[in-house]
């Protein structure tokens, strides 16, 4: 158990800002993936959509802060895009839409971390 703890802590050390929401986008889209193949599970859909708009959120809330060193243009077209991914959560959710949208912002969003 050591071993994988020390790994741990030098992936948490190393890994730079963008690779960690890489990742994280990466994590998150997996769910969304998994829910989308067992649509019966609705338990499934919702964890994975709740777990995608706090991914969001966050994101949203990082982009604003006034430290933040993106491009004002930028800054403004992320969180336009997670105001979008909020919405569409919630119409997925009422049954109006399906997931394959937020799946590909996603994958867009993670092909531009790279």
């Amino acid at each position: 158990m050591y071993g994988y703890n020390a790994y741990q802590k030098v992936t948490r050390v190393t890994q730079t800002p963008r690779a960690a929401e890489h990742r994280l986008l990466g994590n998150v889209t997996a769910a969304l993936l998994a829910a989308d193949r067992e649509p019966d599970d609705k338990r499934k859909l919702v964890d994975a959509l709740l777990w995608n708009k706090q991914v969001w959120d966050n994101l949203v809330i990082e982009i604003r802060d006034d430290d933040n060193l993106l491009p004002d243009q930028l800054r403004d077209s992320i969180v336009g895009i997670g105001t979008w991914v909020m919405q569409e959560t919630y119409r997925v959710m009422d049954g109006d839409s399906d997931v394959k949208s937020l799946i590909e912002i996603n994958t867009i969003i993670m092909e531009g971390l790279r």
